[in-house]
């Protein structure tokens, strides 16, 4: 899993690109970003599945904020970014990821 940082120069926006590898989501029909950023809405954005089995999106992000995030495989499967800006606790006695931008 990565993320991958574009910041725009004239507006105070980041565009991120999320990408699930194969070795992830090789089995798996879907791959869904599920996060602050969308309400935690687990239909809210699902990842484009390409040829070589990796998944990904790109979202627009306000700047100067930090978005807490997971990835939700086949609609069951909660996984964290091992490229995540940093972990947090959250109150299923797991952790969301958290991308700053």
């Amino acid at each position: 899993m990565s993320m991958t940082k574009k910041y725009l120069k004239t507006k105070p926006i980041c565009k991120v690109r999320f990408k699930v590898e194969k070795e992830v989501s090789a089995e798996s029909k879907t791959v869904h970003l599920v996060g602050d950023f969308n309400n935690w809405d687990v239909q809210a954005t699902p990842m484009t599945k390409f040829k070589n089995g990796t998944y990904a999106t790109e979202i627009a992000l306000d700047t100067d904020k930090e978005y807490q995030f997971k990835y939700l495989i086949d609609g069951e499967n909660w996984a964290n970014d091992l490229a995540s800006d940093k972990y947090i606790p959250n109150e299923f006695q797991g952790e969301n990821s958290v991308v700053i931008v």
